[in-house]
């Protein structure tokens, strides 16, 4: 049945106000990990909004909550001791992993 599968494409508008910012930025900075963050969170945007489930969701949910403390201005050090809720202290839901560098432009490649 694996024949009958439909190839999966990702149009990019590159005409985009989106697209068209985040090129801008990146241009100015190409090691703001940010602006990676923000790439990754469209692209792991596009695979949901199309159906495809993610490999690690747990990841995609750090990325957006490191995007709203960035826009909300939020140090890491700024967080009171109990902030966040319930669910998630004690079990480390605030520590981050690293960016993907390489491993980012190539998972991207996979789903073609």
């Amino acid at each position: 049945m694996g024949y009958m599968a439909a190839k999966k494409h990702l149009e990019i508008n590159p005409d985009h106000h989106i697209i068209k910012n985040l090129k801008d930025k990146a241009e100015a900075d190409k090691n703001d990990k940010s602006m990676k963050d923000l790439v990754m969170l469209l692209f792991e945007t596009s695979l949901l909004s199309s159906g495809f489930a993610l490999d690690d969701p747990q990841v995609h949910a750090g990325r957006i909550h490191r995007m709203i403390k960035l826009g909300l201005g939020i140090e890491e050090d700024e967080l009171p001791a109990g902030s966040g809720d319930a669910s998630q202290e004690g079990n480390g839901a605030d520590v981050m992993p690293p960016l993907e560098d390489e491993e980012d432009a190539s998972r991207m490649e996979e789903v073609d």
